[in-house]
């Protein structure tokens, strides 16, 4: 299929979402390719890499996926404050690690350590790590409670006692809320948020193109409203030498949520 670029406006963008609505199941000729729902809508729109051939282009792009998909999409990468502190590799990481699970395999160190975390507000890990949304001091922390640890981490809880103590972090990591604001607000572009449908049949898989949300306009309470309801997680991904950053991230369903303006297309 030609993926030659020509500008259409939104309106010939949304006519194209419903013919492709109406072909009804497509099959997966991108078999093998995780991102074989966003690529082969895009071969059918007949735009390159997500690259919307649309006035003001730069303010939208093109977010695809499985309708069935439980996996989380990054919204905004942000370290938590204070900054100066990086407290990260400088706190979570030497006090609150555990011993990597390939710490003297592959050329990484016999002591190398991890520090990873999914988090949310609206429950503790199972080692003792949640968010608390602060709307008096305008921020999201993160907390620890050593007596929400699981048992099957008690050694790990020990060391922990040895390192640093178990009582809350002596300097509390936290987000203000300004801060994610700033960041969603350049990395949030308005959107059309498509979802498929998936079946299998004779060995081969299915996509049907059946919703389209056009979105519109972070709105910064229904962020700060989708961490408190659990919805919005922080993903923590750091060992020795190298932190892979810090990430605000959502279940693709839920994306919806953190916008002002939710229209249905399809």
């Amino acid at each position: 299929m030609s993926t030659k670029l020509q500008l259409i406006t939104k309106e010939e963008l949304i006519a194209k979402f419903k013919e492709i609505e109406a072909m009804g199941w497509i099959e997966n000729y991108r078999r093998g390719n995780d991102g074989a729902v966003g690529n082969i809508l895009e071969d059918l729109l007949g735009i390159p890499e997500n690259n919307l051939p649309i006035p003001n282009a730069a303010e939208w792009e093109l977010k695809s996926q499985r309708a069935t998909t439980s996996s989380l999409t990054t919204l905004c990468h942000v370290e938590p404050s204070p900054r100066a502190a990086s407290l990260v590799p400088n706190m979570l990481l030497p006090l609150y690690g555990w011993k990597h699970k390939r710490a003297g395999m592959n050329g990484y160190a016999v002591d190398e350590k991890s520090f990873r975390s999914t988090t949310n507000a609206i429950s503790f890990t199972d080692r003792g790590f949640k968010l608390n949304v602060n709307r008096t001091e305008q921020r999201i922390e993160f907390i620890f409670d050593s007596t929400k640890c699981s048992e099957r981490h008690n050694e790990w809880l020990k060391t922990v006692q040895q390192r640093v103590g178990l009582g809350p972090f002596k300097v509390l990591p936290y987000w203000g809320f300004n801060d994610i604001y700033t960041k969603a607000g350049i990395k949030l572009l308005n959107c059309f948020y498509v979802l498929a449908d998936v079946k299998r049949e004779g060995g081969k898989e299915y996509f049907h193109y059946n919703k389209v949300l056009m979105l519109k306009r972070v709105n910064m309470d229904k962020f700060i409203n989708a961490v408190e309801e659990g919805c919005i997680y922080v993903d923590f991904d750091a060992r020795t030498g190298h932190n892979h950053g810090t990430k605000f991230r959502i279940k693709f369903k839920d994306i919806p949520k953190v916008y002002e303006e939710v229209i249905q297309i399809i």
